[in-house]
């Protein structure tokens, strides 16, 4: 007679360490570690090679983590509900473990599915929590607390060992082709995998991470003082428990009497500590409302933009041609790398829904299949702050060239981003057009004009909020979705002590 198996089912979850469904699935029985690759999600209009690529690299180091605990790590492709149905027949499936996961709407409506097999099939299926996300969570109130209990509970060490299954099973990692993807080339793309993760980590706390306070918003010095562990997060071969706990170990030990190199240390950790609670906090709001990857979350603003985008403004925003050098310079940093820091990303989104007048879901999708630490329950939420649709958040419209004048003052940037403008003094790099030889660069005018556009948008969004209705619909929006500890919660009646207490929670995802 065959022997069910616990199956271990890792999604956005790539790594042995601090994973309790694998422990708790060795504790009850014979393990599968399995992976399933769904070319169905591949096809989502917010996937890329890129973010495949990524997840690959992780998952090949999943399989030799798994291997030396004694049962390698299958690879199956297909349909979830399909594969687990066959697994179930050829096996039998005691118990399905696995995290929760606040995806995108595919993935949400996946999950539903598997629920829903599991019920006909009487498998028992266990998610456990992963990041400060509560699952069906009825209040916001007392989250923050609950986020910190639950980082400071003690790592999950792996198993010593798993029990070997008899059958062998498929182990193959598709590459992106193979999945139908689109080439991607991101020549300076992070290196996915738990040992780059560590190694990144490791890195920021002892060396890089002084001065994150200070450089995390300048892309000139973000590539190397942020933590850069986004990507890892979000594939999840590293644990937010184990960088918070870490973190804080670093914090603790800083020696006061160390002088102005411990200060500076103390107020970056601190800030950075204080990114990993907004983290968590934005994947909490579409956790509470998935409807947030598609629909405004304040409906006054329904209709405000046009339903298609102007393909021409798009493209050009897209390509990073919009006669903007610092826009275009950080979109095309983004292409090169997968990863741009928190101000420059908002000020992409920021220009393309005020500036260009473009829908978001149209420029959010082609910032997240750009993005290789592109994570659903952030982006979304984050994509519709920097857009002006939540009717809770101030309206941030972003002057593009004062932020490169304030970001890059000598062009440093820009200049290694968008070379057609090597030439340009520091005076005008910004601002092209004023230089007396902008006529014989090859780089295109202005797609608009920027004080006016700016004022445009600027008007018609007040305008809405000075409905009769909105306010009403705020309040019941910061009740839901406002975060208690930072003081969101009163931004409608105390805006000023609100601004005061609240950190800047732009595109939170960069910590």
């Amino acid at each position: 007679m065959k022997t069910p198996l616990n199956i271990v089912w890792f999604k956005r979850d790539l790594r042995v360490a601090d994973h309790r469904p694998l422990a708790l699935a060795a504790e009850a029985g014979p393990v599968l570690p399995l992976y399933i690759v769904e070319p169905a999600l591949w096809r989502q209009p917010d996937a890329s090679a890129r973010q495949w690529a990524f997840a690959a690299e992780c998952l090949a180091e999943l399989q030799t983590e798994l291997a030396a605990l004694g049962q390698p790590l299958w690879v199956m492709v297909g349909d979830a509900v399909a594969i687990f149905e066959e697994l179930h027949k050829q096996l039998g499936i005691a118990a399905l473990f696995s995290h929760e996961e606040t995806g995108n709407g595919w993935s949400f409506a996946r999950d539903r599915a598997v629920g829903a097999w599991c019920r006909r099939a009487g498998v028992p299926w266990r998610e456990e929590r992963q990041f400060g996300v509560i699952r069906r969570i009825k209040s916001r109130n007392g989250w923050a607390e609950a986020w910190d209990r639950d980082m400071a509970q003690p790592v999950v060490h792996p198993p010593t060992a798993l029990m070997p299954i008899a059958t062998a099973g498929p182990t193959h990692v598709p590459a992106s082709a193979e999945l139908g993807l689109q080439s991607d080339p991101c020549p300076e793309r992070q290196t996915g995998g738990r040992k780059a993760a560590c190694d990144t980590l490791a890195s920021f706390l002892e060396r890089r991470g002084r001065d994150y306070r200070f450089e995390m918003s300048s892309p000139v010095t973000a590539f190397d003082a942020s933590s850069r562990l986004s990507p890892h997060l979000a594939w999840g071969a590293i644990s937010m428990r184990e960088v918070a706990q870490a973190s804080r170990r670093r914090l603790a030990a800083l020696d006061p009497a160390d002088g102005p190199d411990a200060q500076r240390w103390r107020a970056s950790l601190r800030s950075f500590a204080a990114r990993q609670h907004w983290h968590c906090h934005f994947m909490q709001k579409l956790e509470d409302e998935p409807r947030l990857e598609f629909d405004n979350l304040h409906q006054a603003y329904d209709g405000i933009r046009p339903d298609i985008a102007d393909p021409q403004r798009l493209a050009a925003w897209c390509e990073g041609r919009t006669g903007f050098p610092f826009v275009d310079a950080c979109m095309r940093a983004l292409d090169r790398h997968g990863w741009l820091n928190f101000r420059m990303r908002a000020m992409l989104m920021s220009f393309a829904s005020y500036h260009l007048w473009l829908p978001w879901r149209d420029s959010g999708l082609h910032l997240a299949r750009k993005f290789v630490d592109y994570e659903p329950g952030i982006h979304w939420p984050q994509v519709q702050m920097q857009s002006g649709t939540t009717g809770i958040n101030t309206i941030r419209i972003y002057n593009p060239v004062k932020q490169g004048f304030d970001q890059d003052p000598t062009g440093r940037f820009v200049r290694a981003y968008v070379p057609e403008l090597r030439a340009v003094p520091d005076l005008f790099i910004h601002e092209p057009w004023r230089w007396d030889g902008a006529t014989t660069l090859h780089y295109p005018p202005p797609i608009v004009d920027n004080v006016a556009a700016a004022r445009t948008a600027r008007e018609a969004l007040y305008a809405l909020r000075r409905g009769g209705d909105h306010k009403e619909a705020a309040r019941r929006i910061v009740d839901k979705h406002g975060s208690r500890k930072s003081g969101i919660a009163q931004a409608q009646r105390k805006p000023q002590a609100a601004k005061a207490r609240a950190p800047n929670p732009q595109f939170a995802l960069d910590v």
